[in-house]
């Protein structure tokens, strides 16, 4: 008779809990950054992604992506669109159980650091940075190129005072002249540049082997349990990348996205011009999903480890990327 009685406990509990996941299905949540421009944002404003998924998908903006990975932990965020890698691996380094699922956009043009216009210094002088101060959103791609342009040119970090900023912030003090240097991306960069100048060019920062791209995020325990949703939204962010690359629904989309991320639409097809949104073809080739992604990684946490930002990295990051979801989505 106990046992009957436990059974049908379990029963009700299971009926409960489905009850409760269909419930969690008829929304989602979705963290983005405001003055970062991407084709989605198109999709995201004509509700192309509430259509595809049956569902209300809500927006919350972002100023770093290690706030994104805080969103994700407490579950008040289930996917991060346009999470930095870096960020990521320190999230995944301290044991957060999330997923890579898709390269969002590669953009080494648009994240850097600048230099004050009056100290009048550059990549041949850049050793006169030290016991300077810099404002870097800590843990973010920017800090990750921080780290390594300061390594290529033997800067000790030790003797600079490092402010954590988020990049909107760096740029306002760094406007003021209270910073000697800053780093940041989007937005932000191209006001910091107002007042400053580069050590190293995209180009000249990919040879280092500084990449810098960003990817769909989520935990694992979402995509577990809602697989087939996250499917149908990479499906659908492909299909507005698609749309953008064609260059035929310009004039359509770039008002749409300029007014979504907070911008004018010069300043938009401006930085857009400075992206790239690999297909998912090239995703999923070595030099992306198919095992480039997990090495820079490894990389990234190694460097972090190495600067005293992280306590541990793991072993591989390979479990921290799957690339099923968008392979589902390239058949849809």
């Amino acid at each position: 008779m106990k046992r009957t009685k436990l059974l049908s406990g379990a029963a009700v509990l299971g009926a409960l809990m489905s009850a409760n996941a269909a419930f969690a299905q008829e929304e989602i949540t979705v963290g983005y950054f405001l003055e970062w421009p991407m084709p989605f944002e198109y999709a995201k404003a004509t509700g192309m992604y509430d259509e595809a998924l049956g569902m209300t998908v809500n927006w919350v903006s972002f100023d770093a992506g290690t706030a994104m990975s805080a969103a994700m932990a407490s579950g008040d965020v289930q996917i991060s669109v346009s999470q930095g890698v870096p960020p990521f691996v320190v999230a995944a380094s301290a044991g957060q159980n999330l997923v890579a699922a898709d390269v969002a956009v590669s953009y080494a043009e648009n994240d850097n650091c600048v230099v004050a216009e009056m100290l009048e210094i550059d990549k041949d002088s850049a050793m006169e940075l030290e016991g300077k101060k810099v404002g870097v959103p800590i843990g973010t791609a920017a800090h990750y190129g921080f780290l390594k342009q300061m390594d290529h040119f033997g800067v000790d970090i030790t003797t600079m005072d490092i402010v954590d900023m988020a990049p909107a912030d760096g740029a306002a003090a760094f406007a003021q002249g209270s910073l000697d240097m800053v780093c940041g991306w989007g937005g932000a960069l191209r006001r910091m540049k107002e007042h400053g100048n580069v050590l190293l060019t995209g180009a000249e920062k990919e040879e280092l082997g500084i990449l810098v791209f960003d990817v769909t995020s989520t935990t694992a325990d979402f995509a577990a349990e809602s697989g087939d949703v996250l499917t149908k939204f990479l499906a659908v962010t492909a299909e507005a990348n698609a749309m953008w690359a064609s260059g035929e629904h310009t004039d359509e989309m770039l008002p749409v996205i300029a007014k979504d991320a907070g911008m004018d639409e010069e300043a938009t097809a401006e930085t857009l011009a400075t992206f790239e949104f690999p297909t998912v073809e090239d995703q999923l080739t070595e030099k992306w999903l198919g095992g480039g992604i997990q090495e820079f990684m490894l990389g990234v946490a190694q460097v972090f480890k190495d600067a005293g930002s992280i306590p541990s990295s793991l072993d591989s990051y390979e479990d921290n990327v799957d690339t099923s979801f968008l392979e589902a989505a390239s058949e849809m």
